[in-house]
């Protein structure tokens, strides 16, 4: 049993010592191909513009700033242009979710967050919300460049939930 272990230790250790020289240069006399241009990638090339792994999981309101579900995926063309948005709603932790698939251009996408104005001391329980970015000075702050703060889609849960379930498929 002990030349068991002492075998495989032997074996183990001469695989990690083949990896660990296969990545070590041959010659380091051998000149490096020279660096892409930075111009052409800088970041401020890109100033504008929106991470997508940012924009998957963006919660989305109607209209009324009602929650009605989250954005779980960007549908693209073979060009690269996005096209649809997949939208869940409903569900706990992606069980039970039911996904739809909307145009790009139906949702509208904000950058500033949305704004919770509740009533004064008048008694009155019900709160006013807004998409438009009205929000208070206390709750503004600035937005990130890299991604929008929620989307809106003019539609109910309940409409939502109607729409025709958007499927994975190998076709």
């Amino acid at each position: 049993m002990l030349i068991k272990s002492i075998v495989a230790g032997v074996a183990g250790s001469a695989l990690l010592a083949t990896v660990a020289f296969a990545q070590a240069p041959a010659d380091k006399g051998d000149k490096m191909a020279p660096a892409a241009s930075t111009a052409a990638t800088s970041p401020s090339t890109y100033k504008g513009d929106w991470r997508a792994s940012k924009v998957v999981g963006l919660s989305v309101y109607n209209d009324k700033n009602e929650s009605v579900g989250s954005i779980n995926d960007l549908l693209m063309d073979k060009e690269g242009a996005i096209k649809a948005v997949v939208i869940g709603v409903g569900g706990f932790l992606g069980v039970g979710e039911h996904l739809v698939a909307v145009p790009l251009d139906k949702v509208k996408f904000v950058n500033e967050p949305v704004a919770y104005t509740g009533a004064s001391n008048t008694g009155s329980t019900t709160k006013s919300t807004t998409t438009t970015g009205a929000a208070p000075a206390a709750a503004s702050s600035k937005p990130n460049p890299w991604y929008p703060d929620h989307a809106v889609f003019s539609a109910t849960k309940d409409e939502l939930k109607a729409m025709p379930e958007f499927k994975y498929s190998a076709e």
